[in-house]
């Protein structure tokens, strides 16, 4: 672990970056409803809102085909490209989103950001990047070293350029790194392992300014992710937390100083239906039991944990009411742990 967050977690609020809204002003609205704000991306609002698409913004050999909705890597183009690329690798400058390549990215950092307790910025992960990302065969980008490599590179100074602008705004700023595809490099089928991908992050994260941190929705070796040098993992809790908490790395990982941001509100609108703030804090309560049993009180355990969201949700058919249900449902439920936990 590096240093840990530069504020008190306490059980505020958070969420995920990606949001089912078409429109930028309720969005921002959405985000900025909670404790710690992030700035959202719209997938729904445009092809350049998509979280790969903003990555691979001069990514040498990037191909960003809007009407076809593909992107992919074109090799030769890559090598093409090469040298534009490693004159610009000193300037971070050159890694920003521009208006373009965001709608909602300027947006947000045009609001006063320094009142919040703290502000989070978003960026894919190299891994997740290389493991989707196909050159013009077919073939994921992972698999070429060289352009894995480049990927693991500009992904860091991407959030490193991110950090920067937010952190001038919000000296508590951070950005994690989103790795939606994490968990399938323990699939035994899969051609790049846990232990070139282990190796590759560490060496990533020791480039990395600001706190470290990694937000993910699926279900990985939780002790290959606590092995990482990062300061707050954020998870489906909801879904997997059960799981998560039987890690002994775990309650190491709090005891060290790091942060738990618990995604614990459904985001699909027949589980949100079924659950209410008592219920979700009853769920998170038990879900904490194994950890208390090691010792660890459950106010410690407070005292290092944001809440969270479980999911993006870009799936429901009534498009954003029930994710700003959801956004309700956590800002009570943060409401009802404070007082149970937080002095």
């Amino acid at each position: 672990m590096k240093n840990g967050l530069p504020f008190k977690a306490d059980l505020a609020t958070t969420a995920m970056g990606i949001l089912p809204h078409e429109d930028v002003d309720q969005a921002l609205e959405l985000a900025f409803s909670l404790d710690i704000p992030f700035w959202p991306q719209l997938p729904r609002l445009s092809f350049f809102e998509d979280m790969y698409v903003q990555a691979l913004q001069k990514f040498p050999g990037a191909v960003l085909d809007e009407r076809a909705g593909r992107i992919y890597i074109d090799t030769q183009r890559f090598y093409n490209e090469l040298e534009v690329f490693f004159a610009h690798e000193e300037d971070l400058c050159w890694f920003a989103l521009s208006d373009s390549d965001s709608l909602v990215y300027r947006r947000f950092l045009e609001r006063d950001l320094a009142p919040y307790i703290a502000v989070h910025g978003q960026v894919i992960s190299p891994v997740s990047l290389a493991l989707k990302i196909v050159d013009e065969n077919g073939i994921p980008i992972v698999y070429n070293d060289d352009i894995r490599a480049v990927a693991f590179l500009f992904i860091r100074n991407r959030v490193n350029q991110q950090y920067r602008e937010l952190a001038a705004r919000n000296k508590r700023a951070f950005v994690w790194i989103d790795d939606p595809g994490l968990e399938f490099i323990f699939n035994a089928m899969s051609g790049y392992d846990h232990i070139k991908a282990r190796d590759e992050l560490h060496e990533f994260y020791e480039g990395v300014e600001g706190p470290r941190g990694l937000h993910l929705c699926g279900n990985p070796d939780w002790d290959f992710l606590l092995s990482l040098n990062i300061d707050i993992i954020s998870l489906n809790a909801y879904g997997f937390g059960d799981i998560f908490v039987k890690y002994d790395r775990v309650k190491d990982f709090i005891k060290n100083g790091g942060t738990v941001s618990w995604g614990i509100v459904p985001t699909y609108e027949e589980e949100l239906a079924r659950e209410d703030a008592g219920t979700t804090a009853d769920r998170l309560e038990t879900m904490w039991k194994p950890l208390t049993g090691t010792g660890i009180a459950a106010a410690e355990i407070a005292a290092r944990s944001l809440l969270a969201p479980a999911t993006c949700n870009l799936l429901n058919p009534d498009r954003t009411l029930t994710v700003e249900r959801a956004f309700r449902h956590l800002a009570e439920l943060s409401g009802l742990l404070k007082e149970r936990y937080i002095s």
